[in-house]
């Protein structure tokens, strides 16, 4: 068995250096895996197909066949069929819960104007992105809550053309849920392609693939660093890397739940980012014990991951000498995932600025949140929360700036503009509002 002790950080005795260090992520740092993908991208740029086939089987022992990269309409009723109906029923009211969420997002009104002064009209106008890639991974396991959490808020956006990319397995097929998945959420569309491959034939284009305007979707440095290679290419979507958490706990919380609820994340790979936050040495030491109570109730895999997180610089307990040093330290982290664990919870979530998710409460554990509740699970890591948004239905829309004006109005914007125009030495610009105008319109 793994070491089992879980780490102790007392922020006060931390120098600078040691705190900066607890901030670390596993993608910080993408430039190794940036010289690596890029033979990756150019084979697919160049072969195509043959490339993807190729790659399937040295990185993911995948065996796939030419023809098929797409999933038939055969293997997604087949996945129907291999999945237990209960399983089925579950995506079926989670893909609903992201749903109506989701639909509750869209802009209320998709075009809107509004007269700001006397014959000046201006407004908005929001439009689906004509195309679209879902990226679901499945390195550490397979993703069906990505696959919704993705597909969903671009159908609902009115994404035309949605296609999911995926690796296939060393069967050289999709996994059975990712294919039911996607097809609840509205996509039977979907290609067994993965990592920095997968962009670039999203990029690029295969002769299966379709080339998109965007890819969506969270993976390995290897996928994020292919988003980096190729951002004037596609739109590289939100950055969302391996999974992070801060759990915030007051003195009034339980110390058992703090400490079944920090090790949620931290099973999802030794590249994760997990804390407990408090200020209550009690607490601390308490939930400290208790984790590895809990360790005993899990897989060896996911214990070795989590004890690997929870044991070291990258995870564990920060116990902080007061509450605005905790808050401070959450909101520099900016986590993916915050849970505020308290008597009262609301008191504490003015103070928290910087995190992609929020959750209140006792009764509101991360698991829920990831699965179940409806609010996008595909969130902004690596700190991008403090300028980033979750993944939503915003991702999938572009929104264009409208204009008229009337006589009335170009007459009294027209002269400032001639005077702004000029200051900059633009003289088209002063002229199409100037004398000429005026001439041209037979006006003088």
């Amino acid at each position: 068995m793994t070491d089992q002790t879980v780490a102790l950080h007392e922020l006060i005795k931390l120098s600078q250096a040691e705190r900066a260090q607890l901030l670390l992520r596993a993608e910080d740092d993408l430039a190794p895996f940036i010289a690596k993908v890029a033979p990756i991208i150019e084979a697919v740029r160049t072969e195509g197909d043959d490339a993807l086939i190729r790659f399937a089987a040295e990185f993911d022992g995948a065996n796939i066949a030419p023809g098929t990269l797409q999933a038939s309409e055969a293997e997604i009723e087949e996945a129907y069929s291999s999945l237990d109906p209960e399983f089925v029923e579950v995506l079926r009211y989670s893909a609903d819960n992201i749903r109506r969420f989701h639909e509750m997002q869209m802009p209320k009104d998709m075009e809107w104007w509004t007269e700001i002064r006397p014959g000046v009209h201006v407004g908005e106008r929001f439009t689906a992105i004509d195309s679209v890639a879902c990226y679901s991974p499945r390195g550490k396991g397979s993703f069906p809550s990505v696959t919704l959490m993705s597909v969903i808020p671009a159908i609902v956006a009115g994404v035309e053309k949605v296609a999911v990319l995926t690796p296939a397995g060393p069967d050289g097929k999709i996994d059975s849920a990712t294919l039911v998945a996607a097809d609840i959420a509205g996509c039977r569309t979907v290609f067994k392609a993965g990592g920095a491959q997968a962009v670039a034939a999203a990029a690029f284009g295969t002769e299966t693939i379709p080339r998109v305007m965007k890819i969506e979707g969270p993976g390995s440095p290897w996928l994020a660093a292919a988003k980096v290679v190729l951002s004037n290419r596609i739109d590289p979507g939100m950055p969302a890397g391996p999974s992070e958490s801060i759990v915030f706990a007051d003195e009034t919380a339980n110390p058992r739940i703090a400490a079944l609820d920090t090790i949620i994340e931290s099973e999802h790979g030794d590249d994760s980012s997990v804390f407990l936050v408090t200020t209550s040495r009690e607490l601390a030491e308490a939930a400290r014990a208790a984790i590895p109570d809990y360790w005993a109730h899990m897989s060896e895999e996911r214990v070795g991951y989590s004890s690997a997180v929870l044991g070291g610089n990258s995870g564990g307990i920060v116990l902080a000498e007061n509450t605005q040093a905790a808050y401070d330290f959450i909101n520099d982290y900016a986590p993916e995932h915050c849970q505020i664990l308290s008597a009262k919870p609301e008191q504490h979530l003015p103070h928290i600025r910087n995190a992609s998710e929020i959750l209140l409460g006792e009764q509101t554990p991360g698991s829920v949140a990831n699965y179940m509740m409806g609010p996008n699970c595909v969130l902004p890591t690596s700190g991008a929360a403090k300028t980033r948004s979750p993944l939503g239905v915003h991702n999938f829309l572009k929104a264009c700036s409208l204009g008229r004006m009337t006589e009335q109005g170009l007459a009294e914007t027209g002269p400032k503009t001639e005077v702004f125009a000029t200051y900059e030495g633009f003289d088209a610009h002063a002229n199409a509002v100037g004398e000429l105008r005026r001439k041209a319109f037979g006006n003088e």
